[in-house]
């Protein structure tokens, strides 16, 4: 699949907003006043600057508010209805947090439950997709969830929270490759089986549809080299979990938590370019990229 830059921002950045606005919800950190601001400030500016980014790879962007009228069958609206219920609920949580130097633990657990939700209806956007396998299995919500829960431990403050979790996304994501590259094969479409013509013979491509480029090329076959593809997940791991995970187990200091931040931002970028890039839509077989 085509690697929009605009949904790599849009996936990684709401997943971090929404995984801080989880961790403020359930009292992490245990801040109040101007310091609880700067936390939801951060938290808002990832979560909702994220959701907007979302809007610049569509056609028509002014027509995205029409989404929230398909809740009844779309993963799409359910994610919009969430986050902004999520939004919402946790401004009110802010305000007592801020103004009023009061926890509200009802409204906070409220609002982190509906914060992981709004990452799991943005996951099953991508799930729900039979036609690309590899996004077609429970690892694609367990990673958005994952990734969203360590890098809103990371940025609440919760080193050693933040090392487990950030390990297990690691983890999760290396066994979610490996399954990855052989759930294509696995999942019994083939050429015979896209066209309906497998009971009759073999069936193979004569010759491409046409000679030029296409939408369905553009969009739907983006292929990466199988030795760039390596690299980049060394390199995304080595960034999204080795280099933090030793950050923070060294003694505790400010420039070491903002590098590992750092560190795990460009890491989950560069995972979430390869969860979109190697992506392998069926459409492919129709031109012979499989």
């Amino acid at each position: 699949m085509h690697p929009a830059p605009s949904v790599i921002f849009f996936t990684v950045f709401s997943g971090i907003g929404f995984g801080l606005l989880t961790f403020m919800g359930l009292g992490f950190p245990n801040v109040f006043g101007w310091s609880a601001f700067t936390f939801f400030v951060i938290a808002y500016l990832c979560s909702v600057g994220g959701l907007i980014a979302s809007t610049f790879h569509l056609g028509h962007p002014e027509r995205a508010l029409k989404a929230f009228t398909q809740w009844r069958s779309s993963w799409l609206s359910r994610e919009g209805w969430c986050a902004v219920t999520a939004l919402c609920i946790m401004a009110i949580y802010a305000l007592g947090l801020v103004f009023f130097k009061e926890r509200w633990a009802f409204l906070g657990i409220i609002g982190a439950i509906l914060s992981m939700l709004t990452v799991f209806t943005t996951s099953m956007i991508y799930t729900q997709l039979k036609t690309v396998p590899r996004w077609h299995t429970p690892f694609t919500p367990i990673i958005f969830l994952i990734f969203s829960l360590a890098s809103g431990a990371l940025l609440s403050g919760e080193a050693i929270l933040a090392s487990i979790l950030i390990a297990i996304a690691g983890s999760t994501q290396i066994v979610a490759w490996v399954v990855g590259d052989r759930v294509f094969k696995t999942s019994g479409t083939t050429v015979a089986t896209a066209t309906g013509l497998g009971t009759i013979g073999s069936v193979r491509a004569f010759e491409p549809p046409h000679t030029g480029t296409n939408y369905l090329l553009k969009e739907f076959a983006f292929v990466v080299g199988r030795k760039h593809g390596i690299k980049l997940r060394l390199i995304s791991i080595g960034l999204l979990a080795v280099i933090p995970i030793f950050l923070l187990i060294a003694p505790f200091s400010h420039l070491l938590a903002v590098l590992a931040v750092i560190s795990h931002v460009a890491g989950a970028f560069i995972v979430r370019w390869l969860f979109f890039a190697e992506a392998e839509h069926v459409v492919g077989l129709y031109y012979g990229k499989r």
